[in-house]
């Protein structure tokens, strides 16, 4: 029930410091991207997005993504992470995925 900027105000404001306490021993990088389409900007539920936000967690290696989970799974961090959740987030359509990142080299383009 909130418009796109709400969203990100709120996630910015609250959400983001949540990820920061927790991930800032493990991560290298966390990014917010939120997926916006100027039309509907100002709209209160928009249903015309797959999702409001794209959240992106970087580690340096697979021993810091083991040990991040593991302290993101115990119960206090669990309860905190979920009620900040709970008043933003339809948390039944919250999707997590790991991936294996695979970049092009494109070539300069000539002048």
């Amino acid at each position: 029930g909130m418009t796109m900027a709400e969203f990100k105000a709120r996630y910015e404001s609250s959400h983001r410091l949540i990820g920061e306490k927790y991930l800032n021993p493990y991560a290298i990088r966390y990014v917010r991207r939120y997926c916006v389409s100027p039309e509907a900007e100002a709209v209160q539920n928009d249903n015309s997005r797959p999702c409001d936000v794209v959240m992106e967690i970087w580690f340096e290696n697979q021993a810091k993504f083991d040990a991040c989970m593991a302290d993101l799974m115990r119960p206090e961090v669990q309860e905190e992470i979920i009620a900040d959740e709970l008043q933003q987030f339809d948390r039944s359509k919250i999707v997590s995925f790991v991936v294996d990142e695979v970049e092009s080299v494109m070539p300069l383009a000539s002048a």
